[in-house]
């Protein structure tokens, strides 16, 4: 019986998603577009009128948050500092931190937070190109009961939910997963560009890697996903990549070599646009 007012309560509940971008955005309207009670919330204002910009729009029947902002600052920002939800959102039960962060400042949210509140890592991977088609993969980390709480409200944005261990393991797996996304980015490019200089056709041969030991995310993926030819800005996905290598080296077991990560991270930060 529990569980099945907990379902309930999922499609009573005020939902808002703060960070309306290139990943935020889609998953703000296939949550509506789902049936539930969702708003959105970006300090850059945006053309939709479920968006809001100011704060006393989206905070006061708050109860459940899904945090998609880009990084700690401004997670920081969202929770504590300038929007300040965790006093500005009376309501607020249940936060979900969908940005990618270090696990380490992650885990120490929970000292930060009131307990009355939920937290659940959740951070999802599938780029833009997933968020649009509601079929992002998300890794999670939180109690069990918590969890199966919160699948109701996933599957409207996506299709695979990899429950970790406790609050916090989730995070852990989302930047092991994007070093090694960032290393498929970073080789895959190179490739392309030496194929480039020995006179190889870029479809030839990503057809080939398709089908061959090589065969990568990005590669398979190269017509669809988004930043799949973008060169390094600091506002692009491609820059959000270092920053995501970055959270991966913070949480690197102690006396690691880490070496071939800050490689990755430097050939990332040093691409150049693929026109």
């Amino acid at each position: 019986m529990g569980k099945h007012v907990r379902q309930r309560r999922t499609h009573r509940q005020m939902i808002g998603v703060a960070g309306c971008g290139r990943m935020g955005g889609p998953m703000l309207e296939a949550l509506r577009d789902g049936g539930a009670r969702a708003i959105g919330f970006d300090v850059v204002e945006k053309s939709a009128p479920h968006i809001a910009q100011n704060l006393m729009a989206f905070a006061p029947d708050l109860d459940t948050l899904f945090s998609v902002v880009r990084d700690a600052d401004e997670t920081d920002a969202l929770l504590f500092g300038t929007q300040n939800l965790i006093k500005t959102a009376p309501k607020l039960t249940r936060i979900f931190i969908c940005s990618t962060l270090s696990p380490r400042y992650v885990r120490d949210l929970r000292t930060r937070i009131p307990t009355r509140i939920t937290l659940i890592d959740a951070p999802m991977s599938g780029a833009q190109v997933a968020a649009e088609n509601r079929t992002l993969s998300f890794m999670l980390g939180g109690e069990q009961g918590d969890i199966d709480d919160a699948i109701p409200l996933l599957a409207m944005m996506g299709q695979n939910f990899h429950h970790m261990g406790a609050y916090g393991t989730g995070m852990q797996a989302k930047v092991l997963n994007n070093l090694l996304a960032a290393s498929h980015t970073a080789m895959t490019r190179l490739v392309l560009d030496w194929a480039d200089t020995a006179g190889l056709t870029t479809d030839k041969l990503l057809a080939l890697i398709a089908t061959s030991s090589g065969q990568n995310w990005l590669a398979s993926g190269f017509d669809t996903i988004e930043f799949a030819r973008d060169g390094h800005a600091a506002d692009n996905t491609i820059g959000i990549l270092v920053k995501d290598v970055a959270a991966a080296l913070d949480s690197a077991p102690k006396g690691a070599d880490l070496a071939l990560p800050e490689t990755v991270q430097a050939a990332i930060r040093a691409l150049k646009p693929r026109v």
